[in-house]
């Protein structure tokens, strides 16, 4: 006897306020959160540094998938944080996995709760199946198992927390660590004054170009409605689904601790981090157009891993913004055209700056 698989269904947040990405220029100065459930499967307790991105993205995350819920966890920040002899923060069943394995093993569990609920070895409904992984994992030791698994089509959700870094053993560059971003494996000196010169591999839209019949999105903790959201549509989608998340590194970026979600709204307003969302059935990209479009300074500036950048650094990552505003639909103002010319940026090696003024405003 054959038993049906019962999937869950999760409803979706209202999307308004400064914490959703919505469009609307109201939206942005609107202090408003809907009703969050209570229940907090990721608890406190566990060992990230202070105003660590990735703690975040966990918390939401698993705030919005509920208690019927099964994670995976490979060898990452998040692993070696969370994890003491005995102890997790977890009250949702959490296993850990080797760093290349996080796509192979939540294949198993996948593929392995569909077939005791067929055979009725499992009461069900199916369970929410998590794996979150590192930006070493996922972009790079473990993309290969994650890709097989999106292939495969297994019906969990498959997670990037991008911090943009190997944070956990010493901050050492990884394929989405952004150009001129600097990591004891990328330091600047006299034979490459940029520190680090390829760009960010872009991930998600491999994971939605490569396997077309997945849901595939990125968000950043700078929008917990819209990251929450995604992670219930990603869940909610019959099949594999890959969320890619921007996680502010406090200890590797050089920062001050509480700018972790300016800064995840501030990558996008610059242009560096397009949020969007792919729908399989339609194949087609929703693009989230911010309200605020700023030069790729008012974001560089506020972190230490980009203070040793020259002009003509700094207008290769406003090259490359702007390219990223045409690709998602949006008009470059003439202001940001101009900031593609190395002069424009010359005061940057004649004074002394930090944080620009208005590092405040938004957050």
């Amino acid at each position: 006897m054959t038993f049906e698989v019962i999937r869950q269904q999760l409803p979706l947040f209202e999307e308004d306020g400064r914490a959703a990405a919505t469009d609307d220029e109201r939206g942005r100065d609107l202090h408003y959160l809907p009703d969050l459930p209570e229940e907090d499967p990721y608890a406190a307790g566990h060992r990230t540094c202070a105003g660590c991105g990735p703690a975040i993205q966990y918390r939401w995350v698993l705030k919005a998938a509920g208690q019927d819920t099964v994670v995976a966890g490979p060898t990452g920040c998040m692993y070696v944080a969370n994890s003491t002899y005995l102890c997790t923060p977890y009250t949702v069943p959490w296993a850990h996995t080797p760093i290349a394995s996080g796509g192979s093993f939540t294949s198993g569990v996948a593929a392995g709760y569909e077939a005791m609920i067929r055979k009725g070895r499992y009461p069900g409904p199916y369970p929410n199946i998590v794996v979150m992984a590192g930006d070493g994992s996922a972009a790079d030791i473990g993309i290969g198992s994650i890709s097989g698994a999106l292939y495969r089509n297994h019906d969990a959700l498959f997670v990037c927390y991008d911090n943009e870094c190997y944070a956990n053993t010493g901050i050492q560059t990884s394929p989405t660590t952004p150009y001129a971003g600097m990591t004891t494996f990328t330091p600047f000196g006299k034979a490459i004054p940029e520190g680090k010169k390829l760009p960010p591999k872009n991930l998600a839209k491999m994971m939605a170009e490569g396997h077309p019949h997945c849901y595939v999105a990125t968000t950043t903790v700078g929008y917990p409605v819209d990251l929450m959201n995604k992670t219930r549509k990603g869940l909610n989608h019959v099949g594999a689904a890959f969320l890619h998340c921007y996680t502010p590194c406090q200890k590797g970026w050089v920062y001050q601790t509480s700018m972790t979600v300016e800064l995840g709204r501030r990558v996008v307003e610059s242009g560096l981090w397009p949020v969007w969302e792919y729908d399989p059935q339609e194949r087609t990209y929703r693009y989230f157009h911010p309200p605020v479009q700023r030069p790729v300074t008012d974001y560089l500036a506020m972190q230490g891993r980009f203070g040793h950048m020259l002009p003509e650094h700094v207008a290769v990552t406003q090259v490359g913004a702007n390219r990223n505003w045409e690709t998602i639909g949006m008009e470059v103002p003439r202001v940001l055209r101009d900031l593609e010319d190395p002069a424009r940026h010359q005061r940057l090696a004649d004074e002394e700056y930090s944080m620009p003024i208005n590092r405040g405003v938004g957050a």
